[in-house]
């Protein structure tokens, strides 16, 4: 698969909301950001949407309202 990369601008975005998330006390999720805009999202770990709703029981519309479900 591919690797997924983003751009200064994108980057940037990421980078705020990272600083965001650490403010707020979230640093777990400031952490991943920061990762993603650096290093961007390598697509072959990435659990297809199929596996996800047959793992979850979900169907086409459930995935987008279930905590947790990607």
């Amino acid at each position: 698969m591919a690797h997924l990369i983003f751009d200064e601008d994108e980057q940037q975005q990421l980078r705020e909301s990272a600083r965001e998330r650490a403010a707020a006390g979230e640093g777990l999720l400031a952490y991943a950001l920061e990762q993603i805009a650096a290093e961007g999202i390598d697509l072959s770990n990435a659990t297809p949407y199929a596996a996800v709703q047959a793992r979850h029981g979900l169907g086409d519309t459930d995935a987008a309202r279930t905590p947790g479900a990607a």
